[in-house]
């Protein structure tokens, strides 16, 4: 069972407690459930794909599949993203809109950890109000004096397919 995963088509998804890979995108730390991880490969050649979006790069070949690559960065408004040495592809899988499932590459500046939260550690995302898009956070993990925001992969995915 993906922990992310919303009870229902469209519904908001909530953080369950389990591991989660920490990962980092500019100056902040952003986590994934690790049962969606596949792999973690350095950047690669990315082909980029005519008429997408900008976050999104386009495709690389990853022994023989073709797997779309979203820059994380970009999809969540962060500031110009500059490719380094820490700079990662973590290839996940997603639901296909066919049914089953379809590899999904994120570009993320770097990955920190495997962190496991509890359900004590886990907050809903918090109220912006109307002018912040929180539809892409399942919660907040507090450890230590910092926060992890927890991200829905699926959600990310299902808006890219609905706008491509």
């Amino acid at each position: 069972m993906n922990p992310s995963a919303p009870a229902q088509p469209g519904a908001p998804s909530i953080a369950q407690p389990g591991k989660y890979l920490a990962f980092t995108l500019g100056h902040e730390s952003y986590g994934m459930p690790v049962l969606v991880v596949r792999e973690i490969i350095r950047l690669c050649p990315i082909t980029p794909v005519a008429s997408m979006p900008p976050h999104v790069r386009g495709v690389i070949n990853l022994r023989g599949k073709v797997i779309p690559v979203v820059d994380l960065r970009i999809r969540f408004g962060l500031p110009d993203p500059v490719d380094h040495d820490r700079t990662c592809i973590v290839v996940t899988q997603v639901a296909a809109a066919t049914g089953g499932s379809r590899p999904y590459g994120v570009i993320v500046d770097g990955v920190e950890e495997v962190a496991a939260y509890s359900g004590e550690d886990l907050v809903p995302p918090p109220d912006f109000g109307t002018a912040i898009d929180t539809r892409f956070i399942t919660g907040m993990a507090r450890s230590g004096s910092g926060v992890t925001t927890l991200i829905d992969l699926e959600a990310i995915a299902r808006a890219d397919r609905e706008h491509a």
